[in-house]
């Protein structure tokens, strides 16, 4: 008489594998917070002109496809870009060469000085994507570090650490993201 072998039930497997993979897709967290936050304009009104922006009032950062700076004309670093960007935001000797100011009551604040500085963002279109993310992050910290100074002034907290939503869109009112940022083209150098 022949032997048996004996077999593995394996009628069960699949609904095991099913709940396993059921587990694990539901414990597991999928980061989406990627990317720049950036508020987007309004659609463009065709019967309303824009208004016109002094060229004082602008802040030009250019990346070539060779990931080279310029900025406002002169060659820049991207290790000075954050600090040029305040200045020029700030603007705290009142200097003619940089952007105007005016006088804006914001709730909780009062009257303050809201800077008319826009900046300019130009990249070639060899320009590599992580210049790109370098240059983005240094103009939002700038942005950043000055909001922290203005609620520290006003509120004794960091910006980031502020409960109230009111206080945050007051700080946000007073230090606007007013960044441009230009289809890209082709800047100048090889790549």
């Amino acid at each position: 008489m022949a032997r048996k072998i004996p077999e593995i039930n394996s009628g069960s497997m699949a609904d095991i594998s099913f709940l396993l993979l059921t587990f694990f897709l539901l414990t597991s967290s999928i980061n989406t917070d990627m990317g720049i936050s950036r508020k987007l304009p309004p659609p463009i009104d065709k019967t309303v002109t824009p208004p016109e922006i002094k060229k004082r009032n602008i802040f030009t950062v250019l990346v070539n496809a060779n990931d080279q700076l310029m900025v406002n004309g002169s060659i820049g670093d991207i290790s000075t870009i954050k600090a040029k960007t305040i200045e020029f935001l700030s603007n705290p000797a009142s200097d003619p060469n940089l952007p105007e100011k005016i006088i804006k009551y914001i709730d909780l604040l009062g009257n303050i000085e809201v800077s008319k500085g826009v900046i300019s963002l130009q990249n070639d279109r060899g320009t590599s994507y992580e210049m790109y993310i370098q240059v983005q992050n240094e103009l939002t910290a700038a942005v950043n570090e000055l909001r922290d100074q203005l609620s520290k002034e006003k509120f004794g907290k960091k910006f980031e650490d502020l409960k109230s939503d009111a206080k945050k869109e007051a700080i946000q009112k007073a230090i606007p993201v007013s960044i441009s940022e230009a289809e890209p083209k082709n800047i100048g150098g090889q790549k």
